[in-house]
């Protein structure tokens, strides 16, 4: 593992974005689709900003998030509305995406859907687990209910995580 640190937010968005992007734009040399799941949360916003101008055949890039909070996209916590606002517009609006939260269902109840969505876009080409102070990864926390079962090597796509 590599630990990089940057000077300041801007240079950070603007590397990780040109990062992305030559990952995406490689992975679609060989492949007819390519998958982009990313995290939400307030620093991965600018390089969403930046990777969004990113000139590619984005009609051909699924995008999807490793981790979401279980409320509705105008919420100011959905990370799903955070895609829509930053990252899926410009040149990067022709990009399709799995949006996780259904009005009326719990996330336990919507697992198994959205797994098979999912599912139809793995393997993932280019993925960010996380990103930022809070230094924590797919929101994957000690104790969480759920957990032992996202882990498990039979694990589908979706898992719902109750932090405590």
């Amino acid at each position: 593992m590599n630990l990089i640190e940057y000077a300041d937010r801007e240079i950070l968005a603007m590397d990780v974005a040109n990062l992305l992007a030559g990952e995406l734009k490689n992975a679609l040399l060989s492949h007819d689709s390519v998958s982009l799941a990313v995290p939400g949360g307030t620093t991965p916003g600018p390089v969403f900003d930046s990777l969004s101008g990113v000139h590619l055949d984005w009609s051909r890039v699924h995008v999807m998030l490793t981790d979401e909070r279980w409320v509705a996209p105008d919420h100011p916590m959905s990370n799903a509305g955070l895609l829509r606002e930053r990252l899926l517009v410009g040149p990067a609006a022709a990009a399709s995406c799995t949006p996780f939260f259904i009005d009326g269902v719990t996330a336990a109840e919507a697992a198994e859907n959205l797994s098979l969505k999912i599912e139809s876009h793995l393997p993932l080409s280019v993925v960010v687990m996380g990103m930022g102070a809070d230094m924590h990864t797919a929101s994957l926390f000690p104790d969480a209910i759920g957990l032992k079962a996202a882990m498990a090597d039979n694990a589908p796509a979706v898992c719902p995580i109750d932090v405590v």
